[in-house]
């Protein structure tokens, strides 16, 4: 299976805890079947760690989307927008794999505008990380 269809899971899942109001491992539990080995640990550990870093998460969102209550954001965008945050904080992927995944699955899943927005608030963040890892990098 592709870290893309992972993403792709993870986002159900992701999806089915907060606007389904499901227990994450039940809903992880759900999707056992359809993975297997090293993408069944991608899936865990990042829908794992999205949910518990949500508030965190939601945070440094709310902060690039200021016209835009996380409350307020489309469902999906939200859950996009915070597995791809999570994976840009919190993992070594590329942050151009990680956005231009974030974009296809909001393009796939959410609204006409949602790749552009999800594009843009990443970007920004993609930034963000960029200059605090060469301000760490300098020290």
């Amino acid at each position: 299976m592709s870290r893309r269809r992972t993403r792709e899971m993870a986002l159900r899942v992701l999806f089915e805890v907060d606007v389904g109001r499901q227990a994450l491992e039940a809903a992880l539990e759900r999707m056992r079947p359809e993975v297997s080995g090293h993408e069944w640990e991608y899936l865990r550990t990042v829908c794992t760690g999205v949910w518990t870093s949500r508030v965190e998460l939601d945070r440094t969102i709310a902060e690039l989307t200021t016209d835009w209550p996380i409350d307020r954001l489309a469902n999906t965008d939200r859950s996009v927008l915070r597995l791809a945050a999570y994976e840009l904080l919190h993992t070594e992927t590329p942050p151009q794999v990680v956005i231009n995944e974030a974009v296809e699955l909001a393009k796939r899943y959410g609204t006409e505008d949602s790749g552009r927005f999800v594009n843009g608030v990443l970007g920004t963040l993609a930034r963000r990380v960029t200059r605090r890892a060469q301000v760490g990098d300098e020290s």
